[in-house]
C-alpha cells in the first residue's frame, strides 16, 4: 500500500526537539500531535479553565496531497481523565490549507487543567476524499428507514 505523503515545516518559533506527529502502535489510525507553547509559555503551560477552550498551537504547518484531508481527533485518555477533547471534532483540514495547525480544545471538566509543552493532545487521521456533485431532484428513493433519525433506529 503506498503511504501519503505529508510535508511539514515548522514555525519560525516552534520547538524542534518535539517530536513530529508519530504513530504509538503499527495498529493506530491516528498519529499523536504535540502541544507547542510558545516559548514564554512553555514553563508555566496553559492552563484551562472548566469551560474555557483555547487554540493550541502545534507548532506545524502541513501540505496535504491533493485528494486527502487530514482530520483531528480528541485522545480519549484526556477526554476520560480530565473532560479534555476537542471542538468541532472531527477538525478537517484541507489539502490546499497552509497555515499554522492548530487545536481547539475545551476543558468540559470541573477542575482546571494544565496543559504542559510537548503533551500529547489529538490525533490526526489523513484519509481520501471523495468529491460530490449536489444535483436537485424533484424526489428521493424510498428507504426502510424513510425520514426517521435522531433516535428513530432505537433508544439514543
Amino acid at each position: 500500500m503506498l503511504l501519503p505523503e505529508i510535508k511539514v515545516i515548522r514555525e519560525d518559533w516552534a520547538d524542534p526537539d518535539l517530536a513530529l506527529p508519530e504513530y504509538a502502535t503499527a495498529g493506530a489510525a491516528g498519529a499523536d500531535l504535540r502541544a507547542d507553547l510558545p516559548p514564554q509559555s512553555r514553563a508555566a503551560g496553559l492552563v484551562l479553565a472548566p469551560m474555557q477552550r483555547a487554540l493550541v498551537p502545534t507548532g506545524l504547518r502541513l501540505e496535504l496531497p491533493e485528494g486527502f484531508e487530514a482530520q483531528l481527533r480528541p485522545r480519549s485518555g484526556l477526554a476520560l481523565k480530565h473532560g479534555v477533547t476537542l471542538l468541532n471534532t472531527p477538525g478537517t483540514i484541507d489539502s490546499d490549507y497552509r497555515g499554522p495547525l492548530g487545536v481547539l480544545m475545551v476543558n468540559l471538566g470541573a477542575e482546571p487543567f494544565v496543559l504542559r509543552h510537548g503533551e500529547r493532545i489529538a490525533q490526526i487521521v489523513v484519509a481520501p476524499v471523495a468529491r460530490a456533485r449536489f444535483k436537485l431532484a424533484g424526489a428521493l428513493a424510498g428507504s426502510a428507514r424513510g425520514a426517521g433519525g435522531f433516535g428513530s433506529t432505537g433508544r439514543g
